[in-house]
This record gives C-alpha cells, structure tokens and sequence, in this order.
C-alpha cells in the first residue's frame, strides 16, 4: 500500500511505540447508524481522540451561496467547513502541524477518508488512514482504551490553509460529466433514482457514473489493492488523461472515491457538495435510470 495514504494496525502499533507518535483520530460514524461517541466510549485506540463528524468536519448545513474556497458558505448537507472553525476544531483535537495525523473509522474508512479529505484540503502534510479501522486493530488483539485517554493531550497548533486538493462547485461537476467522467459514489439505487432515504429528490447528476464506494473494499473494509483499483476505474471509463471527479449525498463517502482513486494513481476532484447541494437549484437537471 502507498505509503502516504494508508497505515496498517501492525505498522500503526510500531509507529505508536516509537519516538514521532502520531496523533489519532476516531471518526466512527455512520448515516442513520448509532452515535460515533457511544462506540468511542466503548473502546478506541490508546490516545485517539474522537471526531464528531457533523460538527468537526463540516461546515452548518444550509441553501446559501455555494464556495469553493473553503470560505463556508456551500451548500449541502456536510459543507466544507470554514477554515476558522477547522483550524479551531483541529487544535481543540491535538493536531499539530508537524505530527503525522492517523484517522480511523470502524472498518471501512467512509467516514475516516474525510477528515483525511479535510485535513490533506487545509494543507496537513502528513496524513493516514487506518486500512480496515477500528476492526482490524481489534482484530490484531493490540490495546484498546475505554473512556477518556488516559494520557494528557498535548494542545494542537494546525493552521488550515484550503487549496491543496482540487474542489468541485456544482457548474464545474455538471461539466465534469460531460466532458470527463464524474463518479457517483453512492449505493446504485439511490444513483438509479429507486429511494432517497435522505434528501428530497431522488436522481443523479446528468452524464454521472454509477461507481458505489463499497466496491472499493473487501468485506473486511480494507482497501483493494491498487492494481484492482485501477481496474475498477478503468471499467468505469477512466483513461489515461481523463478529468475525474467524486459526489455522493452530501460530500462524506465521495471523499473515500477520491482516497480510493488516489490509491489508483488517479487524481480527483471533490463535489463536496454533493447531491445535497445540487438540489437546492431547481433549474438543475435531474437524471434517473441506469445512465
């Protein structure tokens, strides 16, 4: 696995016992699933301190004028948060900018992949993904912790910087699947249009692909290799030379494409918005069917 992406638990464990200790961050947290903190409790990895998702790694939900500077403002469910409020948020958490940052999720880094998202946007040099989460490090039978850490938290200085990965507004993502390919990361009925079990209208963008996020794992969450990445991609109409984007509902899973496309080889931008912006223009088309 590339190096400057993913982590692995045994690696992790090394890391953690050496002398440049990363911070650890717990994104668990799930659409309709059960609190992110209440997993948290139950057992993290030593010293990890727990990320609210909807309210550290987004900006207020809203229909005000969309951005792409990462000034706030965007619409959507999950907007990218203002960089005031990240860097806050991220100092509040331990994050330094000269420590490496390792975030874990449950197993499948959905939601891990955006704060490595967020962090790689606002200028962290330095961030990886636990591949297989949670799980895999339990699984390995290394330490768990309960409750708060015990070891005192060392104050954060990270200074978020957006720009320092591509993002998408929704003008550029409907040009994107015209004339590039722009992948749909969510599940294939919702991109089909059969339920919307979250946002009021169903569909997808015109000219989108159907590239569901689970298809990027195995059933134990870890990522496939990147060869079977790039093939996946490839099958899905990504060439050498193509323009590629990523959207999901509202910017969350869609950011675990671009983690998965990176691990491809394959640079990406993010519609951080998402269907959950594009909605809120009722002169935007909306597509349903299998294309």
């Amino acid at each position: 696995m590339p190096p400057d992406l993913l982590i692995s638990a045994g690696h992790l464990a090394g890391e953690l016992a050496g002398s440049r200790r990363p911070r650890l961050l717990d994104v668990r947290w799930k659409l309709g699933g059960p609190p992110g903190r209440q997993l948290y409790d139950q057992g993290h990895l030593p010293g990890a301190a727990f990320v609210d998702l909807d309210q550290d790694l987004a900006g207020p939900p809203g229909a005000g004028p969309g951005s792409v500077d990462g000034a706030g403002g965007s619409r959507g469910r999950h907007p990218v948060p203002h960089p005031d409020a990240f860097t806050a948020g991220m100092r509040r958490l331990g994050v330094r900018g000269d420590q490496p940052v390792v975030v874990y999720d449950d197993a499948d880094s959905t939601a891990a992949a955006r704060a490595w998202w967020l962090l790689r946007y606002f200028g962290h040099p330095e961030v990886l993904v636990l591949d297989g989460g949670f799980r895999a490090w339990a699984a390995a039978g290394l330490p768990v912790e309960r409750g708060e850490p015990g070891q005192a938290q060392v104050p954060g200085d990270f200074t978020a910087r957006p720009g320092h990965l591509p993002l998408l507004a929704a003008d550029a993502a409907a040009a994107l699947a015209r004339e590039g390919v722009l992948l749909d990361a969510r599940a294939a009925e919702r991109y089909r249009g059969e339920t919307e079990p979250v946002d009021p209208v169903a569909g997808h963008i015109p000219g989108a692909v159907s590239a569901p996020t689970t298809r990027n794992v195995h059933q134990d969450g870890t990522f496939l290799p990147a060869a079977q990445l790039a093939r996946r991609f490839a099958d899905l109409g990504v060439r050498e030379g193509s323009t590629v984007g990523a959207y999901c509902g509202s910017g969350v899973t869609a950011a675990h494409q671009v983690l998965a496309l990176a691990l491809a080889g394959i640079p990406a931008a993010l519609y951080a918005g998402s269907w959950s912006d594009w909605i809120t223009d009722p002169a935007r088309p909306v597509a349903t069917g299998a294309c």
